[in-house]
């Protein structure tokens, strides 16, 4: 039983205004509960021990996660700079674009001189997309992060030479 089939079996009971409905297959045992107060529900899903294991599948996803410690070894580089430049720092959470499309330029390059005001990335969060605007004149020394990735709130964007 795949995840949809389990989203699909929820929809179901959550329509059917059954209180309790419990499940059990080869290799699986669900019990899905429905408060008839709330409109809440509470999925429990045990897998059994079967010859054929699912969770290698689960453990894929977490292999990608190495990748982000590969900033945090790029964040301590810079810190031995930041005595002399600025740190644009992001101001929410989402993903950043440093191009208003993809057929367009990017905002800001490394040399580049930018003034307060200037549009230095976009970060979409939720949909909408902020544009991040340069809260102080100088040139970009170092761009932290890359096109279309995640950004964390306070995570180093760009550093900045105020002089």
């Amino acid at each position: 039983m795949d995840l949809k089939e389990i989203q699909n079996l929820i929809k179901f009971v959550a329509k059917s205004g059954a209180s309790e409905v419990k499940l059990e297959m080869d290799d699986i045992k669900i019990t899905i509960k429905t408060a008839s107060d709330e409109s809440k529900e509470t999925t429990i899903v045990q897998h059994l021990p079967v010859s054929n294991p699912v969770t290698p599948q689960a453990v894929t996803p977490v292999q990608t996660t190495p990748p982000a410690t590969t900033p945090a070894a790029t964040e301590s580089s810079p810190s031995e700079d930041d005595s002399k430049y600025l740190t644009i720092k992001s101001p929410i959470i989402g993903t950043l674009y440093r191009k208003p499309s993809p057929d367009k330029p990017t905002f800001v390059e490394v040399g580049d001189t930018i003034k307060e005001g200037d549009v230095l990335c976009i970060i979409e969060a939720m949909k909408l997309f902020n544009e991040i605007e340069s809260e102080v004149s100088g040139k970009i020394v170092k761009v932290l992060v890359d096109d279309s990735s995640p950004v964390e709130f306070d995570q180093p964007l760009f550093l900045i030479d105020p002089s």
